[in-house]
């Protein structure tokens, strides 16, 4: 299992503990993605890394190489100047090339391999990542909508059992006194007070009548 896996594995095992517990997952699955970003960016700066020995071990490949044609050319030309000491000069530098260009070709070829590994590891990060980043609006559209149908729900489930409903009962029944009250007070000045002073006038005017009546009388021979 190749080192990106296992940090991609770790961080989904997270996710996926964090999401189980999460009130926020739009937070989460931002923070995700921010982490694979992260990754992203470290594995983009391996790849470039490795591609530095790539490109080293082939210049270094191609530079013994180089080596071992020119001095196998060289060796030629010493003898047909007669000169086989020169040649053979020639020949063993080439075998001493030859050794390195050898390995050097070996080690160009595995970190070559090592690199498009890297490089393919790297486009699998950056297409999970494009697929996750496109289904993050759909995810936190999904979560809001879960949460809003359990809050409303919940507030279905206690509707007219709270706080508030008995607070409407308490306030109908002052309401009802208030009215009853009303009623009674109406009931008490129900009779105008100016029509009580012209009744008592009328009485007052009628003991009068009496009284002045009684005199007319006592002064009648």
């Amino acid at each position: 299992m190749s080192l990106f896996k296992r940090i991609n594995d770790n961080i989904r095992a997270n996710l996926n503990a964090l999401l189980d517990k999460a009130e926020d997952p739009a937070k989460l699955l931002n923070q995700y993605l921010m982490d694979m970003e992260d990754d992203i960016v470290d594995a983009e700066s391996a790849v470039a890394r490795q591609l530095v020995v790539v490109h080293k071990f082939k210049a270094q490949y191609e530079e013994a190489a180089d080596l071992v044609a020119k001095r196998e050319t060289q060796a030629m030309e010493a003898l047909q100047k007669d000169r086989e000491d020169l040649a053979r000069r020639a020949l063993e530098d080439k075998m001493l090339h030859k050794s390195k260009a050898d390995d050097y070709k070996i080690q160009y070829e595995k970190s070559q391999a090592t690199a498009e590994m890297l490089k393919s590891q790297l486009r699998e990060m950056k297409d999970e990542y494009d697929s996750l980043k496109a289904k993050r609006d759909t995810l936190i559209a999904r979560a809001q909508a879960a949460k809003a149908q359990k809050d409303i729900s919940s507030a279905a489930g206690s509707f007219g059992k709270d706080n508030s409903r008995r607070g409407f009962d308490r306030m109908e029944e002052k309401v009802m006194q208030m009215e009853a009250e009303a009623i009674v007070a109406t009931e008490i000045v129900g009779t105008s007070p100016a029509l009580d002073k012209e009744l008592a006038a009328l009485d007052k005017s009628a003991d009068i009548e009496r009284e002045l009546a009684e005199l007319k009388k006592k002064m009648k021979p």
